[in-house]
């Protein structure tokens, strides 16, 4: 099993679905927005939160986050709880204010002590990525959401007892916290929790089982998992061996620009194994991973360009350059074929594949 992409890190979503139904529903019950300000004007926190709200994702207004900032500061300090957490995200994420992780966790921990499991658990996550205070006090403040049943940080609890960050590394109970998650649907714990039957750590190594909770976690479209099907589909494990299946589902993941996946489908086309052999579509897509600093895509796309193949050109500048990066990730697979490629190379090529390396810039 090649180790999960995902991990501990902070959560990229500052508004979840019940708060964007929650805008919805207060401008569709009230079709004139001058009354939502008119009511956040004469110090209403809700309508305030809620105006904030529609300014951050642009819903009945043109989106500004500046305007959401100041909003949300109004509600919070008048002790709004889902204000304080939402004013904590923006400067976190750094919109609409001055990133600030400090000021951040001021807002997020006035909530959290209110015990709003959504702060509690975006606190965690600072705390965790030693953006503010001790990783200690994140498991603290994870432990406090999960224990309200909070998904996601009964997920981000899960995985620090599988890094073995903040507490001892114990697979089963992250096993025990990834369960409680994927019970209420949440992807990304039920992958984890399929990547722990498939692996056989801190519950019974099990295909059937893992299978079950990865198509629970595909239904949702979730990328991570849509690769790990894949590749259990190119394995025959918990599922038949079946490539063409494994190329329809590293190519949904690879459409959401999940870096793995867009390797794992160049290979297929490379090989010819599920779909016909391309070396000009292989190339694309470990191109699109390559450039996300994927270290496997770029030894696999330097191969290509070093070796050249139907449709793909030898470049030896090109491939020199991805060789080096992929290198920097402990990828050495092509090390022997770069070293006799660069002893054919002139002074000059050599250099230009070392400006590009220092102008390789990865995309997001």
């Amino acid at each position: 099993m090649k180790p999960l992409a995902s991990s501990i890190r902070l959560s990229k979503t500052a508004l979840g679905l019940a708060a964007l139904l929650a805008v919805a529903s207060a401008l569709s019950q009230s079709s004139d927005l001058d009354l939502l300000r008119a009511k956040a004007g004469a110090g209403d926190g809700e309508a305030q939160n809620t105006l904030g709200l529609a300014y951050k994702n642009g819903r009945g207004v043109t989106a500004d986050a500046e305007a959401a900032a100041n909003w949300f500061r109004k509600a919070a300090e008048g002790g709004n709880v889902a204000a304080q957490r939402n004013l904590g995200m923006l400067y976190v994420e750094g919109k609409g204010v001055k990133q600030d992780f400090t000021e951040a966790a001021k807002w997020l921990r006035s909530a959290a002590e209110k015990g709003f499991a959504s702060a509690q658990n975006q606190l965690a996550l600072l705390c965790v990525e030693g953006k503010v205070a001790a990783v200690g006090d994140g498991v603290m403040w994870l432990r406090k959401a999960a224990d309200a049943n909070y998904a996601e940080a009964q997920d981000n609890l899960g995985e620090l007892y599988v890094e073995g960050k903040g507490v001892a590394q114990d697979f089963a109970e992250a096993a025990k916290w990834f369960r409680k998650a994927a019970e209420q649907d949440f992807a990304s714990a039920e992958h984890r929790l399929a990547a722990l039957h498939i692996d056989g750590k801190g519950v019974a190594q099990d295909f059937a089982e893992a299978v079950k909770w990865l198509q629970k976690a595909t239904a949702q479209n979730y990328a991570a998992a849509q690769e790990t099907l894949g590749w259990l589909h190119t394995q025959g494990k918990g599922v038949p061996l079946d490539f063409a299946e494994a190329a329809k589902l590293f190519r949904k993941a690879a459409d959401q620009n999940y870096a793995s996946a867009q390797n794992d489908l160049g290979w297929l086309c490379e090989s010819g194994q599920g779909v016909p052999q391309n070396f000009e579509e292989a190339a694309k897509h470990y191109r699109a991973a390559a450039e996300r600093d994927y270290g496997g895509a770029q030894n696999h796309l330097a191969q290509l360009l070093a070796r050249g193949a139907p449709g793909i050109a030898k470049d030896p500048v090109e491939a020199c350059k991805w060789f080096t990066l992929a290198e920097k990730h402990g990828d050495k697979d092509g090390a022997d074929l770069r070293a006799a490629m660069v002893k054919e190379m002139t002074p000059e090529q050599i250099a230009e594949a070392e400006k590009r390396v220092k102008d390789f810039k990865p995309k997001p």
